[in-house]
């Protein structure tokens, strides 16, 4: 009698290793929404043109009496300016394109998908950071060709457009709660628009925050993008920051700490 030995059982594949199922989703509803873009580029335009415009007009309107010549003025204005454009970015683009999912039925076919909640936000939002960079690249290119140098090096400028790119990324949080409660994308655009005027206008943009009338120097000095233009301004003029550096991160953090859960709590009701 011959006996068989026993034949040893194949080997299985170890499973791969893949991303967090809710960053993996996001980052292709992020990828949905940059195609989006490439059919309509509005809201890029719309992010870089305005401060492109406020900065033309600024400068040589202005230049000469504030700073004693546009060139010095650029230098003050341009930080402000990317602020500008990073915040104006997505405070236009992404409240709107959420509510547009919503009023649209996008959101239904979302809901039959395994995926999670913070998905289809958070993949708006990944998609306006590819949005904010080439908006503060473009910037740069302008503010270059008018006459604007950074004087801290390559460090200083990537450092400073980092910090305006985080601070369009949290506040973009801010209307994408605003897109999910109310009813219609002309409405996320009037209060992003009507936001944008004090937020932004506000500030130390146009002229040091000493030299504002008193009740505007009040709301400038507690002003979140106030810290923001400071603190770019001194990285890409390679001034001491002071602590505006670290209360611009504080205002990130708050922002996104607050807006992020209020806005995925609020867009599961929706579901």
């Amino acid at each position: 009698m011959t006996t068989t030995a026993p034949t040893a059982a194949p080997a299985t594949e170890l499973p791969r290793a893949r991303p967090l199922p809710w960053l993996r989703h996001s980052l292709v509803l992020a990828g949905r929404s940059l195609a989006k873009t490439t059919r309509n580029p509005g809201p890029i335009i719309n992010g870089v043109v305005t401060p492109a415009l406020f900065m033309v007009l600024f400068v040589y309107l202005f230049g000469g009496s504030v700073a004693g010549s546009t060139t010095t003025y650029l230098q003050y204005l341009f930080p402000g300016i990317l602020v500008m454009g990073a915040g104006l970015a997505g405070m236009v683009s992404t409240g709107s394109a959420i509510n547009l999912d919503l009023k649209n039925g996008v959101t239904d076919r979302f809901r039959s998908l395994p995926i999670s909640r913070l998905a289809p936000l958070l993949g708006s939002v990944l998609a306006d950071i590819v949005r904010y960079l080439l908006a503060v690249a473009i910037l740069f290119a302008i503010g270059a060709l008018l006459g604007f140098r950074v004087q801290s090096g390559l460090a200083g400028a990537l450092a400073a457009a980092g910090l305006a790119i985080l601070f369009g990324f949290c506040l973009s949080w801010v209307t994408v709660f605003v897109g999910v409660l109310v009813r219609s994308a002309e409405t996320v655009l009037a209060i992003s628009f009507i936001s944008f005027l004090p937020l932004q206008l506000g500030t130390s943009l146009a002229a040091p925050v000493e030299t504002l009338p008193g009740w505007l120097r009040s709301w400038a000095e507690i002003n979140p993008v106030t810290h923001v233009m400071d603190a770019c301004r001194a990285l890409l003029n390679g001034a001491p920051a002071g602590d505006t550096v670290t209360m611009t991160l504080i205002w990130c953090a708050a922002l996104f700490v607050v807006f992020c859960p209020l806005a995925v709590r609020a867009y599961g009701r929706q579901q």
